[in-house]
């Protein structure tokens, strides 16, 4: 038992060597079960009478109804329902909702100018390569390439037809970029506001640093994609989006119609352990204020960059009540700058096996909440959050020892 302890602590138990093994073996077993899933579908409908892709199909939805001049119809749920079963033909599949502000109307048209099949395909073949070149850029080293596409999460989101891929490259290149073009990243973070719920500490965390190029960029990509959506789908859009947000808050959110184990915040573990929707809004307010706090004094102190692209990237995830187990591919993000960090200044005790519990917790998050209600993914994230923080901390204090010994001597 002492030497799995020190091991957990030291993390010499994962070497390049296994890293590598258990990447491939997940990958390998990922791939046949996919191909398995789709050989045994009927058509596009697999055997659990969903649409291959599931959640893709409301988008595939959104952007038929865009090419025929019925863009607000994807915000009334019934219209949205009804347009998806169309694209099955009449088949009775299961309504995935439509929550999106009206500039990701632009994506939904570009997939669904082509069929089916092939617009899922190209979505998750796109933003997949935009994922692997984000993570690739912020952790250029041989295996990153191999243990990001094993990433548990990355399944997750395949499964799903999902922009988690889409959202992880937006947040993963705007803090790569940061430092070298701050307009760049700007406008990335802007793009960004496709999803704002995972937007929302990004100024804290860049007032905070003096990042005023690319807060500038940022307001001015978001106010151009308004703009943009103002002139091609009218004013009307932006009422039935806003008039949309009562369903997606009451029936999604407080009333869990997604699924409190699918749903990977501290709001849905309060809620699926049966407390009120007030209780539950209390927990989530209560977290993100510590969360703004803390990024706030990390953004504004002299810690490594990398320590700061981490938190902000966990704190993304953590301080929206609505972030599912696919939008868990920002955790690569996270990982890949501590891991970038720890790479080059040395690790501290059991940093290394939580970054990976944190890269196979995607993997176990869903199955773990539904069975046990304990909520894993949360879990995970806070822990290591709470590392990045301890870690910043650590830094500050080696540094100002060996300062002090360097104007001693």
């Amino acid at each position: 038992m002492t030497h799995i302890w020190q091991g957990l602590r030291s993390g010499e138990w994962l070497t390049v060597a296994r890293m590598r093994a258990y990447s491939l073996i997940l990958l390998g077993l990922s791939v046949l079960v996919f191909a398995g899933w789709i050989a045994v579908s009927d058509g596009l409908i697999d055997r659990n009478g969903q649409p291959i892709g599931t959640d893709f199909s409301n988008v595939y939805a959104a952007g038929t109804l865009t090419w025929q001049g019925r863009s607000a119809d994807a915000y009334e749920p019934a219209l949205q329902h009804a347009a998806e079963k169309a694209m099955f033909d009449g088949r009775d599949v299961p309504f995935y909702g439509w929550h999106y502000p009206p500039f990701f109307f632009a994506i939904a048209a570009l997939v669904a100018a082509v069929p089916y099949a092939w617009g899922l395909a190209i979505w998750l073949a796109a933003s997949f390569a935009a994922y692997l070149a984000a993570i690739r850029a912020i952790l250029p080293r041989r295996e990153t390439l191999l243990v990001a596409a094993a990433f548990p999460a990355v399944f997750v989101n395949v499964g799903h037809g999902h922009n988690g891929f889409l959202t992880a490259a937006l947040l993963g290149g705007a803090l790569h970029w940061l430092d070298r073009r701050p307009w760049l990243a700007g406008v990335l973070i802007g793009l960004l506001a496709y999803k704002p719920q995972f937007g929302i500490l990004i100024p804290i965390a860049l007032v905070a640093g003096g990042r005023w190029r690319t807060i500038g960029a940022a307001t001015a990509t978001v106010a151009a994609l308004i703009a943009i959506s103002f002139a091609l789908l009218g004013s009307g859009i932006w009422h039935a989006f806003a008039d949309s947000m009562n369903f997606t808050q009451t029936v999604v959110l407080e009333q869990g119609g997604t699924g409190w184990q699918k749903i990977q915040s501290i709001f849905s573990a309060v809620r699926a352990w049966g407390t009120s929707v007030p209780v539950a809004y209390a927990a989530q307010a209560t977290l993100f204020a510590a969360l703004a706090a803390t990024l706030a004094w990390l953004w504004h102190s002299d810690a490594a960059f990398e320590l700061k692209a981490a938190a902000l990237a966990l704190g993304s995830l953590l301080a929206t009540p609505y972030v599912l187990d696919y939008d868990l591919v920002v955790l690569a993000v996270a990982i890949a700058f501590f891991a970038r960090h720890g790479l080059r200044h040395g690790f501290r005790d059991f940093e290394i096996s939580l970054l990976a519990a944190a890269w196979i917790v995607p993997l176990l998050s869903r199955s773990v909440a539904g069975v046990t209600f304990i909520p894993l993914g949360l879990l995970v994230e806070l822990a290591l959050y709470a590392f990045v923080l301890r870690r910043a901390a650590l830094d500050h204090a080696s540094h100002a020892v060996g300062a002090h010994r360097v104007a001693q001597a």
